[in-house]
């Protein structure tokens, strides 16, 4: 497959690409950073210096890899940052602002330069976006970046209803504590600033080993594969889900709300507030 992969300098991004290569696969990687390096180690491997962040430069991205390749098989987004962190009234608007629009609006324009590519593929496109910490419940201290995985999420399920009936597959994967620049950034700034809770779970995270990096390569390459045909519109969480048999119950997953965000109503839980 021909891959686009954001966020490929770094992290789980990095690993990503390491894996899909090894795989067989064909791996186009946007980051902001130089990748001249690990593009020599690997020939199957090409980059394009982009801020995800900056639609006119994902689209000189998108029109470099036009040049290079006839078609895109799959996108996996995921670029992002953990960027304004404290408590959200006292925030620096601008950095809030910045910190939502590199992890929001970076999967949104990924999506959108790629998205004809996409069509053009010989065979079912797939589109798989990172979720994160916060966007199924409050993480305090995180806002701008909670918010913005939230606004994925929705976003994932959006494109999936809007694209019913056509080739695509679009889903949100919630990776789970991988250990990553994120967790050594969240130690380094200290209690006082990311708050008590989150300081201790990344501690604790740390010296663990955080949660298994394999579940996330695998739920990665299941979604990336005919197997997952019509299994769209998902937050598929890679450590606690089971994922790997999901398509044997693709036609009835479909028909039903799970593995999405919704409201919980009181009777749902046994509660009468009228």
């Amino acid at each position: 497959m021909k891959i686009i992969l954001t966020g490929s300098s770094s992290g789980i991004g990095r690993a990503l690409a390491t894996h899909l290569l090894a795989g067989g696969h064909e791996v186009w990687g946007l980051a902001r950073r130089d990748q001249a390096d690990f593009a020599a180690r690997y020939p199957g491997f090409r980059a394009s210096a982009c801020d995800v962040a900056d639609w006119p430069q994902m689209e000189r991205a998108a029109v470099a890899v036009a040049a290079g390749w006839p078609h895109v098989d799959g996108l996996v987004a995921c670029a992002g940052v953990q960027g304004e962190i404290g408590p959200a009234v006292g925030a620096d608007p601008l950095r809030w602002s910045a910190t939502a629009r590199a992890n929001l609006d970076g999967t949104y324009f990924a999506i959108r330069a790629f998205h004809a590519l996409l069509a053009r593929g010989p065979r079912r496109a797939k589109i798989i976006c990172l979720s994160g910490g916060g966007a199924t419940k409050a993480r305090p201290n995180f806002s701008a970046y909670a918010a913005a995985k939230t606004g994925i999420v929705r976003l994932v399920e959006t494109i999936a209803a809007e694209s019913s009936g056509q080739p695509l597959d679009i889903n949100a994967i919630a990776p789970g504590a991988i250990n990553t620049p994120m967790t050594d950034e969240v130690i380094a700034l200290g209690p006082g600033v990311v708050g008590q809770a989150e300081y201790d779970a990344a501690v604790k995270q740390k010296a663990s080993g955080g949660a298994p990096l394999g579940r996330v390569l695998g739920l990665v390459d299941f979604l990336l594969s005919a197997k997952s045909d019509g299994i769209s519109g998902r937050l598929l969480a890679a450590p606690w889900d089971p994922w790997s048999g999901l398509d044997r119950h693709a036609t009835a997953l479909a028909a039903t709300d799970i593995y999405t965000l919704r409201r919980i109503l009181p009777e749902e839980r046994g509660a009468r507030f009228d």
